[in-house]
């Protein structure tokens, strides 16, 4: 296509047409608020919402099947742009009849004694966290270690969101002091970055439609000057109208009568005009009016 051809509708990435916005997401992040944001501010643009593991996040992300992702870091900061949202705290996962359960919360001292089973496909990253480690040999999942550790084999250490959607009757969890948090990123493949990645940016960051650097920004900005357009256009259009029964020189010149009709002793009720006014309060006119009275 060259520069001077129109582009094709609902091809552009700007929205409209078959144009879907899609949302990647990992277990534990609940995005709906933002999501019910963007559907009330781009109706017009379709929202999908697709769930991954999180090892499956990133690849996922560069593969393009998303346009922007809510997953917990680290990633590739070379081809991806990430703005930090929040430090999920982390909680220690044991059986129901283990120690833990009767503490409000755990030190990492308390750890030192315990076997921590660590997944591949860890969440929380403390590389150093206490205690020793899992010698039963690889634990694939998270789902995998928590189904250990309801075994009776040990503890898990994962962000908090996650732990809850693995709790089951026969499992505690408690916070962990002094453990490092899990930090939830909106992310996004930086040479990708349009309108309608901005435009959810912006959601994510509390911008309103007005304050929005993406689509929404340009969309609000049409609205407003058509709306103050419309009301001029109107005023202008009621009083020079037929039926109004005057013209905008009429409404004018009525206008200037009411403000230029004089009360009592008023300088402008005789010889004065009309589209001077009423002279202001103190002005020399009227008090010169009350000092001839006084001195009568």
């Amino acid at each position: 296509m060259t520069p001077d051809e129109p582009a094709t509708p609902g091809a552009d990435d700007t929205g409209g047409g078959d144009r879907v916005f899609r949302v990647l997401v990992v277990p534990g992040v609940n995005p709906d608020r933002w999501l019910r944001v963007w559907r009330e501010r781009l109706a017009d643009v379709p929202l999908e919402l697709v769930v991954v593991e999180p090892p499956d996040a990133e690849p996922a992300l560069r593969a393009g099947d998303a346009d922007v992702a809510i997953l917990r870091l680290p990633v590739d900061r070379d081809a991806l742009s990430a703005i930090p949202l929040y430090t999920e705290e982390t909680v220690v996962v044991a059986a129901r009849d283990h120690v833990f359960s009767v503490a409000e919360q755990v030190t990492p001292a308390d750890l030192a004694d315990e076997t921590v089973v660590r997944p591949d496909d860890d969440l929380v990253g403390w590389t150093d966290a206490p205690g020793e480690p899992f010698a039963g040999g690889p634990v694939a999942t998270t789902a995998d270690a928590v189904d250990l550790v309801a075994a009776g084999i040990g503890v898990v250490l994962l962000p908090q969101s996650v732990a809850r959607l693995h709790h089951r009757r026969g499992l505690v969890s408690r916070p962990v002091t002094d453990a490092p948090g899990s930090v939830v990123a909106l992310t996004w493949l930086t040479d990708t970055h349009d309108d309608l990645t901005e435009e959810f940016i912006g959601i994510v960051r509390g911008r309103t439609a007005a304050s929005s650097r993406g689509r929404g920004a340009a969309d609000a900005s049409r609205a407003g000057g058509a709306g103050r357009t419309g009301t001029g256009d109107r005023r202008a259009a009621d009083a020079s109208s037929p039926g109004s029964g005057r013209s905008a020189s009429t409404t004018a010149g009525t206008s200037g009568k009411k403000a230029g009709a004089s009360g009592k002793g008023g300088a402008s009720g005789k010889g004065g005009g009309t589209s001077a006014g009423r002279p202001q309060r103190g002005g020399p006119a009227r008090s010169s009016g009350r000092g001839r009275r006084r001195g009568r």
